[in-house]
């Protein structure tokens, strides 16, 4: 365990290196866009920076909620285990984005796990420094509520475009997913990913993706070169799935 063990961190370690709020560039972070009502020195002392490698659990679903984590810097992946202990991807997240929301509230446990795809610095923040602080700061709290409600907006619209998409539609959505939130490096997605992530966040298998895949390079949409896939038809793929609204789940 890192800090605290009754938190959902599996092997992660604590960083000493100072990571202040204030100098933070996140400003998509909540934290750091109510940094001057918020800043505290209590509240931005308390928080705890943690150092996860890639490929390592740093929260374990089924596991208490005792704080929320927001990415400072690097990618994750997050999941909950479905039928048969099959792992569904919810989204992957990037910096400034909040892991753990879920649980935060009223619920007692992670509904989710959480992965970090590259090496990953996390800020955690305990549940209850920050309900101290979202009861003394209004603005604070008012932006909190704005977040849920776009987390449950785009929630919802992605079950009504998924629950009408064919496999390969979803394949598409898929890719337009990972394209409009980390964007293309150097002709190719900047979140190399395997045929079973593709899989397990579309709700297919792997081989209907590689299926996809093969049938998308042939058509000369996509290019693949191990894990790394670019499009080369952005329109085309837009064009494709655009009656279900693709561009909702940003």
């Amino acid at each position: 365990m890192a800090f605290n063990q009754n938190i959902a961190v599996k092997n992660s370690r604590k960083v000493n290196v100072d990571f202040s709020c204030g100098s933070c560039i996140n400003t998509n972070c909540l934290i750091k866009k109510n940094i001057n009502i918020i800043g505290n020195a209590g509240f931005v002392d308390n928080k705890k920076s943690l150092r996860c490698k890639k490929g390592q659990q740093f929260i374990i679903e089924g596991a208490p909620v005792n704080g929320l984590f927001f990415i400072l810097k690097g990618t994750v992946k997050v999941f909950r285990t479905g039928i048969n202990g099959r792992e569904q991807i919810v989204r992957f997240a990037k910096e400034g984005e909040i892991i753990g929301h879920r649980g935060f509230g009223t619920e007692e446990y992670y509904s989710i796990g959480a992965i970090a795809l590259q090496d990953t610095i996390l800020c955690y923040f305990s549940k209850t420094d920050l309900q101290e602080a979202l009861l003394k700061n209004p603005k604070f709290a008012y932006d909190m509520m704005l977040f849920y409600a776009n987390e449950l907006n785009r929630s919802e619209s992605k079950v009504k475009s998924i629950s009408q998409m064919t496999v390969r539609e979803r394949v598409i959505d898929t890719l337009l997913y990972i394209n409009r939130k980390f964007g293309d490096l150097r002709g190719f997605l900047n979140l190399p990913l395997s045929r079973k992530e593709y899989a397990d966040y579309a709700g297919t298998t792997e081989e209907q993706v590689i299926r996809v895949f093969s049938l998308l390079k042939k058509e000369e949409l996509i290019i693949a070169k191990g894990k790394k896939i670019g499009i080369t038809n952005l329109q085309a793929l837009k064009n494709e799935i655009s009656e279900h609204n693709y561009y909702l789940d940003s």
